[in-house]
């Protein structure tokens, strides 16, 4: 077993916290149950390109009883949780390749590092691994893939739609069990933690401006309003914008918010939401950061040409400041707000989210001779399962359809 981690000596801490994270993990734990009897990915090495967080070890951990080999890298330099990453290797013999703060060369390193493992399967957060096998010389026997994220997703349709993608890939960001719970309310909760962490600013009164209103932007613009913020929502897409209007959000183009805004976080998977213009606009002491998966969203390189000096004021804050004397607050490095200065999703969330990993790469492994190179949703049956495993857990029982009633939904002809 190889390993590149910050220090293995954290490893009773790390091995506390997965314990402590598995306790929200009641799906999981079921999963882990059966796999640990029937060994449905005996044999099959996986390589994983995820956050290396708690949750995430939790996984490892199922996947492992179910006999897979497995490698994991980290999906974003800031998002390591090297407590996490030594429990990994001293506790669970998994080779982990994460060290919090890496910088791009040693994060492209271990990216080849989770590669040199020669998956039969991937489990991406960003696409990276699927995208270094498509543009490597080297011949891979990858039978499928998963992705968790919307990022992600996006890259491998793209990829898919030119013909170019070389193996099926399950899109776990797209069932109903991961991103209306995992994006929304998971998004919503970290990256607001992430903020005061890094700040210690009060939220209530100010002006809160989100770019973009997918789920995890609704969940960022939910949650600042209920701290009491003026919540500014900006949109490209004229139904999302509706919607945000009629949640009772204030919508704007981003040229306007930037002018009076006091927080502005980026949550579409594009590139220079924020730039010069809007910087040229910013109020002193402006909060600028990212909570989608890429450091793109913010235009980093802009913000450093109009800056005069910049300098570290807090841990995960850079002040930059201009020309005329305004001071502009990147948190992160632009890279993901609630990974980079506080601990992601809580785990009652990716409780879900990692169900979905873990059953689609079950499914991969008994139906991907029958998979075309494409992305597929994760199967209906799958989703629905782990809701019910879900609402099993915390207690919670619904109704279930009368013959009748089946009956009555099965028909054309009984209108009354």
């Amino acid at each position: 077993m190889d390993y590149d981690i910050k220090d293995i000596n954290l490893r009773e801490k790390g091995k506390n916290r997965m314990a402590w994270a598995e306790q929200e993990m009641p799906v999981l734990r079921a999963i882990k149950k059966r796999f640990k009897k029937e060994k449905p990915l005996a044999g099959l090495r996986i390589s994983a390109c995820l956050h290396v967080t708690s949750e995430t070890a939790n996984l490892m951990d199922t996947l492992k009883v179910g006999g897979a080999e497995l490698v994991i890298c980290a999906s974003n330099p800031l998002s390591t949780q090297d407590d996490i990453a030594a429990t990994l290797v001293a506790d669970y013999q998994i080779s982990t390749y994460a060290i919090k703060g890496e910088d791009n060369k040693q994060y492209y390193k271990h990216l080849d590092a989770a590669l040199a493992h020669n998956p039969i399967i991937t489990m991406d957060d960003g696409a990276d691994l699927v995208s270094m096998i498509h543009s490597s010389k080297k011949k891979f026997a990858v039978i499928g893939g998963t992705e968790e994220t919307t990022t992600g997703v996006i890259r491998l349709r793209s990829m898919a739609e030119k013909g170019v993608l070389k193996f099926p890939v399950i899109s776990v960001n797209d069932a109903d069990t991961k991103y209306l719970f995992d994006n929304r309310y998971g998004t919503g909760q970290s990256t607001i933690d992430g903020i005061m962490r890094a700040t210690n600013r009060l939220i209530a009164g100010s002006v809160f401006v989100v770019a973009g209103y997918g789920w995890c932007g609704r969940g960022v613009a939910r949650r600042s309003a209920g701290l009491g913020a003026s919540v500014v929502v900006t949109e490209i897409d004229p139904v999302k914008a509706i919607e945000a209007v009629m949640d009772g959000f204030r919508v704007l183009p981003m040229e306007e918010a930037a002018s009076f805004g006091d927080f502005f976080v980026t949550l579409t998977g594009n590139t220079k939401v924020l730039r010069k213009e809007h910087f040229d606009q910013m109020k002193d002491g402006s909060i600028v950061c990212n909570s989608g998966h890429f450091n793109v969203e913010i235009d980093i390189p802009a913000l450093e040409k109009i800056s005069k000096q910049k300098r570290t004021v807090r841990e995960f804050v850079d002040e930059y400041t201009l020309s005329d004397g305004r001071r502009i607050n990147l948190l992160g490095e632009g890279r993901l707000i609630n990974l980079a200065s506080a601990e992601g999703h809580p785990a009652a969330v990716m409780d879900m989210s990692f169900a979905n990993q873990a059953l689609s790469a079950e499914y991969i492994a008994k139906e991907a001779a029958n998979l075309e190179n494409k992305v597929y949703p994760v199967p209906k049956i799958i989703d629905a399962s782990i809701a019910r495993l879900k609402l099993q857990a915390i207690g919670i029982e619904i109704d279930q359809l009368t013959n009748e009633q089946v009956k009555y939904l099965a028909s054309w002809d009984m209108g009354t």
